[in-house]
């Protein structure tokens, strides 16, 4: 069968294969990889406390059967949103089914016509792609660049909102959500922090980067994402009762999806009654990410760049392309290492590069390992 829009499509798919930025469903990891590559900063989704408490779960039934204001609702699924407001120190919770879900429906409900949105440059798909949906006006900051979100706010109108990452997936570095705080407060801004990458891993029992810096007062809204740190999948949008209510009423992503399984809502609940005794695995994750930053900036033509935290960029020399990092991947792939690439479109062109991430059950002889395997394959390029 051929239409105008199969050839569309295909001349499309054919411009991606040429640029080399085509997408592809990778294979399922190779058993014993090395893993550099997942979010399961601390290896929640195979402790044996999540497990045990999905097993005795599991005469539960297997879906929800429903949204969550049809049939989907559950005890459950209340106790666990009344914990995670105690627990990250806010007054309300709500829980969506992932953090792409969380963002576009705060984003597209919450801002109306006649307001703004500051966001960052550098902000998740799901932030920009929740944006498009709105009403408001909108415009991008230059990335962790507070002085030119000050120039930005002489247009803003309305309730102004700011929308940053505390932790961004790409550069694996923090917005200064101290001093954007400051401007917030001082202009009377709501400011929005997505810790997908964060909550877990900072504040004194894994509250996120808000708690850490006491910051709490001064954020609107958090999003609080499950399929990093936590080891599962879903997230929840922390703030204010009232706008939990407001969500709940005009969030389509949350009124017009069936809701998150019991399964699901069982894992989430005990990894959180794990999360505050795992203090000493963020502090082994964390000096070991500082290892890994020196070690592999050891390696000639290779530049991890000193402010990543826990997810870490590396660059190669002169930009060599999608072709080549790909390559570089697929080498340190059959050498063990469970590593990939990230090229544009998710990047900007010529900012290629490997996304390395660290575990709390990741080893200095494994950053080695890898250290020594890269070195070999970037050796052509000195």
């Amino acid at each position: 069968m051929s239409s105008p829009l199969h050839q569309r499509l295909q001349e499309e798919l054919g411009r991606r294969e040429a640029a080399g930025t085509r997408r592809r469903l990778p294979p399922p990891p190779a058993p014993g990889l090395v893993d550099f590559s997942s979010n399961d900063y601390l290896g929640l989704s195979r402790h044996p406390q999540v497990r045990a408490a999905v097993q005795a779960a599991a005469h539960a039934p297997a879906g929800s059967t429903g949204s969550r204001l049809l049939t989907g609702n559950s005890a459950a699924a209340e106790a666990l949103e009344i914990h995670l407001a105690r627990f990250h120190r806010a007054e309300a919770a709500l829980l969506f089914n992932s953090g792409y879900a969380a963002n576009l429906g705060f984003f597209a409900a919450v801002p109306k016509r006649g307001d703004t949105i500051l966001y960052d440059a550098a902000s998740h798909a799901s932030v920009k792609e929740g944006i498009r949906g709105s009403f408001a006006t909108a415009w991008s900051f230059r990335h962790n660049d507070v002085a030119d979100l000050r120039r930005k706010l002489a247009r803003a109108t309305g309730s102004v909102f700011v929308a940053v990452e505390a932790l961004y997936s790409m550069d694996g570095d923090m917005a200064p959500l101290a001093e954007l705080a400051e401007v917030c407060r001082e202009q009377g801004l709501y400011l929005v922090v997505d810790e997908a990458h964060t909550n877990g891993l900072y504040g004194p029992q894994g509250e996120g980067l808000v708690v850490e810096l006491g910051l709490e007062e001064a954020v609107f809204a958090r999003i609080l994402t499950f399929g990093k740190a936590l080891g599962s999948q879903g997230a929840a949008v922390a703030g204010p009762a009232v706008l939990r209510d407001y969500l709940l009423s005009f969030s389509r992503p949350f009124i017009y999806t069936t809701a998150l399984p019991p399964l699901t809502v069982a894992a989430l609940t005990a990894a959180y009654a794990v999360l505050p005794d795992l203090g000493p695995e963020r502090a082994r994750l964390f000096a070991l990410s500082d290892y890994l930053k020196a070690r592999l900036n050891t390696v000639p033509s290779l530049h991890v760049p000193p402010e990543s935290h826990v997810i870490h960029p590396i660059f190669f020399a002169d930009s060599p392309g999608p072709a080549h990092v790909r390559a570089v991947a697929t080498a340190a792939q059959a050498a063990g290492f469970d590593v990939r690439a990230i090229v544009s479109p998710t990047v900007p062109v010529g900012t290629e590069r490997l996304r390395l991430i660290i575990h709390s059950y990741t080893t200095k002889a494994e950053i080695d390992a890898l250290a020594a395997v890269l070195e070999h394959v970037v050796a052509p390029e000195r």
